[in-house]
């Protein structure tokens, strides 16, 4: 029977079956996986002494990357021509009231291998973790250690839906956000920003959290609203 006959419970159920966060730290590591050089942000982008107001966790919709950022040797090679994925960890972001938000608060180094090879299958780009890890976590954490580990307890909690269950013609934003409340409990829609590109294609979900990491209104609104219909770029397995 298709899955518009069985009605939205049987829709969310099949949104909720296993696949998710849980599994990310499990994937095969590129034998040539070493960390990124450090990076030189320009001046305008460096935004110190911004008082945090609640914390943002991104994770974007790898197919939809892939598809627009796909080519390349380095991270875009890592992320896309490997195994399947479906949303992957982008990244902890400290953010104000409003903006300017904080963005490469103090100088610091590069990172150690073994910290890419912990998080490469969560972020599966080494340039996009020395990135997190300058723009965001030099922000409110006092080591690399410290901010990986936190945002990987957060997105590691996370269930992720399989998306790619819900019918075409009704994944909305609304749908989506219940698919992720369904699946978290502990989740509201009022926690959930859905971020789409101008045509309607998913680029991102992303989790709002107090100062305490306890999920919250995101400050700043949920982005696409419930009723607006999402176009999704399917994942090479189908199985998220």
């Amino acid at each position: 029977m298709h899955l518009r006959r069985l009605g939205l419970a049987a829709v969310l159920s099949a949104a909720i079956a296993p696949s998710g966060a849980l599994a990310a730290a499990n994937c095969d590591l590129p034998r040539d996986l070493r960390p990124a050089p450090v990076l030189s942000p320009p001046p305008s982008e460096v935004q110190a002494g911004v008082v945090n107001a609640y914390y943002l966790l991104a994770m974007t919709w790898s197919p939809e990357w892939c598809r627009t950022n796909g080519e390349g040797d380095t991270a875009q090679r890592l992320q896309c021509d490997g195994e399947a994925r479906g949303f992957v960890l982008h990244g902890l972001w400290p953010n104000g009231v409003a903006k300017p938000y904080p963005r490469y608060c103090r100088p610091v180094g590069g990172l150690d291998a073994q910290t890419v090879r912990e998080m490469f299958c969560r972020t599966p780009s080494p340039e996009l973790l020395q990135h997190e890890w300058q723009a965001h976590g030099s922000c409110a954490w006092p080591d690399a250690k410290a901010y990986f580990q936190q945002e990987a307890a957060l997105y590691d909690r996370v269930a992720m839906p399989h998306i790619e269950a819900i019918p075409r013609s009704e994944l909305s934003a609304g749908a989506l956000r219940r698919a992720f409340v369904a699946a978290n409990p502990w989740l509201r829609p009022q926690n959930i920003f859905v971020g789409v590109d101008k045509g309607g294609r998913l680029k991102e979900v992303r989790l709002c959290y107090d100062l305490r990491f306890k999920p919250m209104a995101c400050m700043g609104g949920v982005g696409t609203p419930d009723v607006v219909r999402i176009r999704l770029t399917p994942s090479r397995s189908g199985a998220f």
